[in-house]
């Protein structure tokens, strides 16, 4: 990746990206981000109608999802630069801390993001996520949870 670092932009995007990895939260977060940023996320399939946040809505969803997980990954693919615009291909994958509908604990989500960055006065101002989600499929039922359901297996 070290060949993307050239625009410091995308220097940015990248540290932000790391941040992001390691759970960042309050004030080590907001610093990548202009107090005017809004985050979109278009809708996927963790989010069906997307989601729009300001900064404030960013950092709280950033404590959420440190509950949500017990560790995650982006790694940068691809990143042009083009004057204040960034975009970047990215890949992610989070451990679930949690059961999260079907998903159980221990299960890992994995996605393939298309992220586009506008920067002001060197922070992030806008950022539009295109998240795809592998399929999100249940753990297979362990032995122990088959036995307690009478034997019966799911097909």
């Amino acid at each position: 990746m070290s060949e993307f670092h050239e625009h410091p932009n995308i220097r940015t995007a990248a540290r932000y990206h790391q941040a992001v990895s390691r759970f960042a939260l309050g004030e080590e977060l907001a610093a990548f981000f202009h107090p005017d940023a809004v985050h979109t996320q278009l809708p996927n399939a963790l989010f069906p109608d997307g989601t729009v946040r300001h900064l404030p809505d960013v950092i709280a969803a950033a404590q959420q999802g440190h509950k949500l997980l017990t560790e995650q990954h982006f790694e940068v693919i691809n990143a042009v630069a083009a004057d204040a615009q960034v975009a970047l291909e990215v890949t992610w994958s989070g451990t679930l801390a949690v059961s999260l509908g079907d998903l159980t604990a221990g299960q890992v989500l994995r996605a393939h993001i298309a992220a586009f960055l506008e920067f002001r006065d060197g922070k992030i101002i806008a950022q539009r996520n295109y998240d795809c989600y592998e399929r999100l499929r249940p753990t297979a039922p362990s032995e122990t949870d088959r036995q307690a359901g009478g034997g019966k297996s799911s097909p």
